[in-house]
């Protein structure tokens, strides 16, 4: 059994450690506040908005908007400069990504506002 067949092997076992324990302590959480006599309504307190969706495609539409800039960047950069393809690229998309992130987080807190 050789390096290539880890990794997916390990991948699998990396997200079904993850899911089991978001659902694990999720329930948990859940017994303790009905243990504690709290109402069960605050389990579907936002379910109905769907603000979740709205915000998650805000960020990776300007995720996406970023790298795709970075990329055209660091294109115009190595072909006009002198500059190293190894460092320029990576950087470059890394920054862009960055800011697309940053302009996402805050056109998405204006839509929890609504």
């Amino acid at each position: 059994m050789g390096p290539q067949v880890l990794i997916p092997v390990s991948l699998f076992l990396m997200i079904f450690g993850i899911v089991y324990l978001f659902f694990s302590t999720r329930n948990r959480e859940r017994m303790a506040l009905i243990e504690k006599g709290v109402d069960a309504s605050i389990f579907l307190k936002g379910a109905g908005k769907g603000s979740a969706w709205k915000v998650f495609v805000v960020n990776l539409a300007f995720l996406l908007i970023g790298s795709g800039i970075g990329i055209f960047l660091a294109l115009l950069i190595t072909t006009y400069t002198s500059l190293d393809d190894d460092a320029v690229y990576p950087s470059i998309i890394f920054i862009m990504a960055g800011a697309g992130l940053l302009a996402g987080f805050r056109t998405a807190k204006d839509l929890d506002k609504e």
